[in-house]
């Protein structure tokens, strides 16, 4: 890929790492977190590297605030998904689709 996309967590160079909670969409450069704990909470930037260019770009940083208030509130169940009509592949070659579960 042309553009590869991480998070900073708080300050550099202090990367959110992938595991089972956390994941940096390459396609959309989107993070998700699920089950947010405190230890999530803090400031988070997105960087954006042009892989052909060697060049980096920061966005702003933005707070994740853990709410214990409920004003959130519970969403119904669905399921997120962004697929290409078709995803032309070469025989042999590795596919990933990204697929997002979200609500209660």
């Amino acid at each position: 890929p042309e553009l590869t996309y991480a998070w900073i967590f708080n300050e550099y160079p202090t990367f959110v790492h992938q595991d089972n909670r956390r994941f940096v969409s390459q396609e959309t450069g989107n993070l998700y977190i699920a089950k947010v704990e405190a230890s999530d909470v803090g400031n988070y930037t997105c960087v954006v590297t042009n892989m052909v260019t060697n060049s980096r770009v920061l966005g702003p940083p933005t707070p994740l605030i853990l709410r214990n208030d409920g004003v959130m509130g519970e969403y119904e169940p669905k399921i997120e998904v962004q697929f290409p009509e078709t995803v032309p592949s070469a025989k042999g070659t590795t596919v990933k689709l990204e697929c997002f579960a979200l609500g209660k």
